[in-house]
Parts: structure tokens; C-alpha cells; sequence
């Protein structure tokens, strides 16, 4: 059995949604926490699929997290390997800094939800199943486009996701949350974070009720179709 293994660097930031397509695909689901013992010693080549989820850190705080530049250097070999790569809001700007572009904090913050606006190449995509859907959005940072990366969606403020080749993807906003009961989590302790992006707990909270299981069922979809062209 194929094998794929999801970085978290929150233990209530995993693939959620994503879970289903990933073991539908035929692959054995493991997981790896950032303060796991083992995370300093991963062969980051060894997984037939590797999926970078989210976190609140900057991959700039480097002197707080000790870990940040080990996995950048797991990306960078794995990414020389061309072997199949997702990453996923910190995933995402994890693998940009592994392409050594620059990943900094952006002029406003993004949370709650909104739709993509897709490129040409993100239509043409497997993105395609999330155009028009408000998928859920929860970041202040951002990162430049990494050289030969294609860009796929946007959104006013920020680059929402890009590919290199068909085994590498970074999807900035987050459409495997729509269902999973431990976003309650990120909204604890929240309320300043979530005002500075003009909104509050209470209204993401009831968007995620309405609007989430149309985005995540939207993401399953799409991740199904990129696992699928993998093979």
C-alpha cells in the first residue's frame, strides 16, 4: 500500500477533510507532529505522499521554532525528488520558502470565508471544483510567487495557490475545513486576531456551520482528482 504522511504543526491543524480522498486513493494515513521526538530525524523522501497542513507560526520565527529550518530542508530535497508534495496555508508558504522565495507577513489579515478567483490554469485544474464556493481563510501572511511556479487562484489580497508540475500543490486558504469539530479550537483565544481581520469568533463560527460542508465537499473533490493524476 502506498504510503502518505501528514505534517502538523498544531495538533488540531490535520488533514481533516482531506482524510477520506487520501485513504480512497489507496494510501496508508500517518501522521507526524512537529514536537514528535522522531520529526528531527524524518526522511522527508520516504512517503509516497506528503501533506504539509497549517499553524500559526511564521516560517520567519525561526529562532522560536527550531524545527522550521529542518523541514524546509525535508521540502527542498523532497521537492529536488519531484516527489508528491500538498501543502496547506503554512504548508503552502512552508513550500515557497523551500523554493527560496521570500515568505513575510502580508498588509492585512484574511479569515473567514470568500471565494478564489481562478487563473486560466487553475480552470484548467483540478481547482476547478472550488470556483465560486466561499472556502474558509486564515492567515496574515503571504509569499511571492516561487520561480517556475504557476499560480492557480487568488483572491484580492493574497496568492491563494500555485503548482510545479503536476506532484507539487500549495493551497494558501484551507478547503479541507468545512466539517471537522476541531476548528472550535481555532477560534479560542482568538477574538483580538480575528478583530484585526474584521470579524469575530461568532460570525466565523456560524459561517463555518452554513457554509462549510459545500467548501469541504468542493475540497475532497478536487483533492481526489489531483491524487488521481498522480498515478
Amino acid at each position: 500500500m502506498k504510503s502518505a504522511l501528514v505534517v502538523r504543526h498544531k495538533c488540531y491543524e490535520g488533514a481533516a477533510g482531506f482524510r477520506l480522498p487520501i485513504e480512497q486513493a489507496g494510501y496508508d494515513f500517518a501522521r507526524i507532529d512537529v514536537t514528535d521526538p522522531g520529526f528531527a530525524t524524518l526522511d522527508w523522501t520516504a512517503p509516497d505522499l506528503l501533506v504539509v497542513m497549517g499553524g500559526p507560526m511564521g516560517v520567519y520565527e525561526r529562532d522560536a521554532h527550531p524545527w522550521i529550518d529542518g523541514e524546509i530542508a525535508g521540502l527542498k530535497a523532497r521537492i529536488a525528488a519531484d516527489l508528491p508534495t500538498l501543502g496547506v496555508c503554512l504548508g503552502s508558504q512552508m513550500i515557497a520558502a523551500a523554493l527560496d522565495a521570500r515568505v513575510y507577513p502580508g498588509p492585512v489579515k484574511e479569515v473567514g470565508f470568500a471565494p478564489i478567483a481562478l487563473s486560466a490554469a487553475g480552470f484548467a485544474s483540478a481547482l476547478r471544483y472550488l470556483e465560486g464556493l466561499p472556502l474558509l481563510h486564515w492567515h496574515g501572511d503571504t509569499f511571492d510567487l516561487p520561480a517556475n511556479a504557476e499560480l492557480l487562484a487568488t483572491t484580492h489580497a493574497y496568492a491563494q495557490a500555485f503548482r510545479v508540475g503536476p506532484r507539487l500543490l500549495a493551497l494558501q486558504c484551507h478547503p479541507e475545513m468545512g466539517e471537522d469539530p476541531r476548528f472550535a479550537l481555532w477560534l479560542e483565544g482568538a477574538d483580538a486576531y480575528l478583530a484585526e481581520a474584521g470579524t469575530d469568533p461568532a460570525t466565523v463560527a456560524a459561517d463555518y456551520t452554513r457554509l462549510g460542508p459545500a467548501a469541504v465537499a468542493a475540497g475532497r473533490r478536487m483533492l481526489a482528482e489531483w491524487l488521481a493524476g498522480l498515478a
